[in-house]
């Protein structure tokens, strides 16, 4: 509903910020309190804060239309005292912001926990629309590291992963991911993420550094000479490959130089286990047990132990009961493993550890969106992720930290790689950003995140490319509260016009193959792009004609959008059937579209 032809959006204040402000957050905020929970009902620590870890000072509090507090200054300012006093809290009226909306301090010294009493407070009075935090905004700027400008793969539109959406949120701190692959070669771009690991290869001829198992995961080079390494096998120099690997995962970021790593709050274990010519399979077995927190004969246990594993490696044949039997360990103990479904372009069901049970088996994608020519493909591929091509050109690879040794360590450089190598770093480090944003998160529920709110494969793919192309950015805010997390989804991405100030639009979904009733916490994913939401009456329509409403009308609500997901108690409906969801628009000069909606069971 627009009162005036003026602009209308949230004055956001921020000292000395002098680029485009993030403001998606606090959009979504907004949309989270449109259903108040119960007065005795948790206050969700995202309700709390005014950034990640940093305690909010203020909150922002809407008042339905017809509230004395939503048009009179003084009645806004006595409902703040009595609602401190009811918290035990000094609760002051700030100010009337342009959108209706009372500002209210809390001062410098509140706790959580009293913000959380306060919150809860305005949450149970009927005559508040909505309470959020005065969420302190960040400058919307890319990372200053020189080299991001290349890294299309984290932000480009068409094919990139949404990776830079993701970091207001979570950065992967906490998290340890786990390289098992060819050591590390030290670069000044990761070193300060890389915590102790372990050289795993115990074959000398292997492992070329002169030596067995040791804590010293190095990587010495895996240089080899024509048919060193089998018959008609040409040259290669060094490949630098783990570091590669690791720089994708979690270069640091934001220390003006090189790259920016997806989750560059997290830290690098290296486990070495590929040297000349490869790396056996009872080496890699040892290394996921210990990085997992298992226990391997002759080895100090870990004080890293990984909740994220990056394998970026394979072979050919059927998983073996060995190899699955230590992934089954290791997720059981908690730990999300990512595997390269291979470069074979070939079906990953010929080629282990990709088609193993319990991994996330990933494929690569070119900068259009289309598998890239030479990943492997099949129904065991879960999600594809950026890979690269480079036959299109170098720069269309994915560049990362590497060395310009062809056979030894020499000096540290950059380089553009392709490879489902490359694309599963990408996932491992999307895992990490879960991860941290939800400490909570099993292996399954990460597995089914990633690929519930992945997005269709924007190119071609032959074959089966899994769910779609990885959304950091739409991930994470699902883990966070925001989205879906687990069960089986039925979408409709079918985009349906929505008129101004007109009659209801509906857009079907016809859910089949269940048994018995809906569940008690139906999820019910929106995405709407919309100039005024205020105007929206949002419902969910059972297959027998039972509405639920979800969303009401508000003329305080002035923002863009609705992209959020809302719990349904359908206990008492059928599963089967066709359901609905109906959108009005109920007021004049503002238009959108439904772009598309999901129920997970």
């Amino acid at each position: 509903m627009r009162t005036s032809p003026s602009p209308r959006r949230k004055m956001i204040s921020v000292a000395a910020v002098s680029a485009a402000l993030f403001t998606a957050a606090t959009a979504t905020v907004a949309t989270a309190q449109e259903a108040a929970a119960p007065k005795a009902a948790a206050v969700p620590t995202a309700q709390t804060e005014a950034a990640p870890g940093v305690t909010a000072e203020r909150l922002i509090v809407g008042y339905k239309s017809g509230a004395t507090e939503a048009k009179s200054n003084k009645a806004a300012e006595a409902d703040a005292t009595a609602k401190g006093k009811e918290a035990g809290e000094d609760v002051d009226f700030q100010r009337r912001l342009g959108t209706g909306a009372a500002l209210v301090d809390l001062g410098a010294d509140a706790t959580r926990a009293d913000v959380a009493d306060v919150v809860a407070e305005y949450k149970a009075d009927p005559q508040v629309a909505y309470v959020v935090p005065d969420r302190l905004n960040k400058p919307q700027a890319d990372p200053n590291d020189t080299e991001y400008a290349k890294q299309w793969d984290l932000f480009e539109a068409t094919a990139g992963m949404n990776v830079p959406g993701a970091w207001s949120t979570a950065t992967g701190s906490g998290v340890t991911v786990a390289v098992i692959d060819t050591g590390y070669v030290a670069h000044t771009d990761l070193a300060a993420n890389i915590v102790a690991g372990y050289d795993f290869i115990s074959d000398t001829a292997v492992s070329v550094d002169g030596d067995g198992r040791d804590s010293n995961p190095a990587d010495p080079g895996d240089y080899y000479a024509a048919n060193e390494c089998g018959s008609g096998i040409p040259a290669s120099n060094s490949s630098w490959h783990g570091t590669h690997v690791a720089g994708t995962i979690a270069a640091v970021t934001n220390n003006s130089k090189g790259i920016a790593g997806i989750a560059y709050g997290a830290k690098i274990s290296p486990l070495r286990v590929l040297g000349k010519c490869g790396g056996y399979d009872s080496d890699i077995i040892d290394a996921i047990t210990w990085a997992s927190g298992g226990t391997v004969s002759g080895v100090p246990a870990n004080a890293n132990v990984a909740k994220v594993i990056n394998m970026s490696l394979g072979g050919d044949g059927a998983c073996t009961s060995a190899t699955q039997s230590a992934i089954t360990a290791a997720v059981n103990r908690g730990t999300t493993i990512a595997v390269a479904a291979g470069n074979d372009n070939d079906n990953v069901a010929n080629h282990s550890p990709g088609n193993c049970n319990n991994v996330i088996s990933v494929a690569a994608t070119n900068r259009t969106g289309a598998k890239a020519s030479y990943s492997n493909y099949g129904s065991l591929v879960d999600i594809s992720a950026p890979g690269g091509q480079t036959s299109t050109g170098t720069a269309n690879g994915i560049l990362s930290t590497l060395n310009s040794g062809t056979k030894t360590p020499s000096t540290e450089n950059y380089a553009y790689y392709q490879g489902t190598s490359m694309a599963t770093p990408h996932i491992a480090g999307l895992a990490a950003l879960l991860k941290s944003a939800n400490s909570s998160l099993t292996p399954a529920q990460i597995e089914s995140a990633i690929k519930t709110n992945a997005r269709a494969l924007p190119g071609a793919c032959s074959g089966g490319c899994g769910a779609g192309l990885a959304d950091a950015a739409k991930t994470v805010a699902a883990v966070s509260g925001g989205g879906t997390t687990t069960g089986t989804t039925y979408s409709s991405t079918s985009a349906v016009a929505i008129p101004d100030n007109s009659s209801a639009i509906e857009s079907a979904i016809t859910v089949s193959g269940r048994t018995g009733n809906a569940p008690s916490a139906l999820k019910v994913a929106v995405d709407i792009t919309h100039t005024y939401r205020g105007d929206l009456v949002i419902s969910l329509v059972a297959p027998d004609g039972t509405v639920y409403a979800l969303k009401s009308a508000s003329s305080s609500d002035s923002a863009d959008n609705v992209n959020t997901t809302y719990t349904v108690d359908a206990s008492s409906e059928t599963a089967n059937g066709t359901w609905k969801l109906r959108v009005q628009d109920t007021a004049a000069q503002d238009t959108g579209t439904l772009n598309s909606w999901k129920l997970t069971f």
